[in-house]
């Protein structure tokens, strides 16, 4: 009685369990929390797991982050990546959400405008951060500064080396008072960009992109769908490097993107390399900026022999070609 009891029991909680893993990662499930959340007018995780399986096709379409075209002269310093940063992540907030960061800019005597400015953001985002470096020499307690003001962020700074920790935005956040989240978000945006900035490029420079991040007609399906990457002309067995240091988050194959390998960054932000012939890094494993991890294919939904690099921001799939100085499309159309 007791055995029939406890396997009974067991059976029970092996079918929650299995409804909870398939609601939460399998593309049906994905796709009831998606109507779930629509029907109650909530955010839901199920958007960045549908491209993931798919793909990557996301119906509101690609995020507009990066550079504008053209604006990227050369490879830009650390200094200059982290300036850009700061100057997209405020161009991309709410008006009411940047007003402390303006205000910030403007007690230290600069024009806060000019930040918001298409030419002039940059710069004036690095004057900025450069008037903030002497009492905010680290980096993400100088972004805390910089979107939060420097009497908070000081506060922030002090207590947490007073609990003898480094200051991390995440750390300063927490000792931000209420009301500052906006600024926390827009520091941790800006250090994301400034790292998608500093990425490399998984093959030899020179190489064409056949097909570039954007809507298309899917060359297999024949449907119209966001292509959430770039497709890079390479050969087969062509090696396939880290285009800065990570952790290998997975290391696998499906039927879409072939042999892939997933890559976390650290700051929000993830790369992805899809259709290899061969993976030559595991699950967890640590790799650095330049380490050959895969050889290319054409393994999974594809076409012909080609490196799929795709570039996530907080799981959002962006156009990495506009972190880029130069590239070039096949069929010469396009050179940055």
């Amino acid at each position: 009685m007791f055995l029939r009891r406890s396997k009974g029991l067991l059976d029970f909680a092996m079918a929650v369990l299995c409804i909870w893993a398939a609601y939460h990662h399998t593309p049906a499930g994905a796709l009831a929390r998606r109507a779930g959340a629509w029907a109650l007018g909530v955010r839901t995780s199920a958007r960045p797991l549908l491209a993931y399986y798919d793909g990557g096709a996301d119906s509101e379409g690609p995020a507009a982050v990066g550079a504008p075209e053209g604006a990227l002269a050369h490879p830009l310093s650390d200094e200059e990546a982290l300036a850009w940063g700061v100057h997209l992540a405020l161009t991309g907030m709410e008006p009411r959400a940047r007003e402390r960061a303006l205000g910030a800019a403007e007690a230290l005597g600069l024009t806060p405008s000019l930040l918001l400015d298409a030419r002039e953001g940059p710069g004036t985002a690095r004057r900025l951060l450069t008037l903030l470096t002497a009492d905010f020499p680290g980096e993400e307690a100088r972004l805390t500064a910089a979107f939060a003001g420097t009497a908070p962020a000081r506060y922030a700074v002090e207590r947490v080396r007073a609990e003898g920790q480094a200051p991390t935005l995440e750390r300063l956040a927490r000792q931000l008072p209420p009301g500052f989240e906006s600024a926390s978000t827009g520091a941790a945006r800006a250090l994301a960009l400034a790292t998608a900035f500093a990425l490399a490029w998984p093959v030899p420079e020179g190489t064409p992109v056949t097909s570039p991040f954007g809507y298309r007609v899917h060359p297999v399906l024949g449907t119209r769908k966001l292509h959430t990457g770039v497709d890079l002309g390479v050969r087969s067995g062509t090696s396939v490097v880290a285009v800065a240091s990570g952790v290998v988050r997975r290391a696998s194959e499906d039927a879409v993107n072939g042999r892939v390998l997933v890559v976390d960054h650290g700051r929000g932000v993830t790369t992805a390399y899809c259709h290899n012939s061969e993976l030559l890094v595991r699950v967890g494993e640590r790799i650095e900026r330049g380490q050959v991890i895969a050889h290319s294919g054409s393994t999974g939904r594809s076409t012909g022999p080609h490196l799929h690099y795709q570039l996530e921001l907080a799981a959002q799939p962006v156009d990495p070609l506009c972190f880029r100085t130069h590239v070039r499309v096949a069929g010469g159309a396009t050179e940055l």
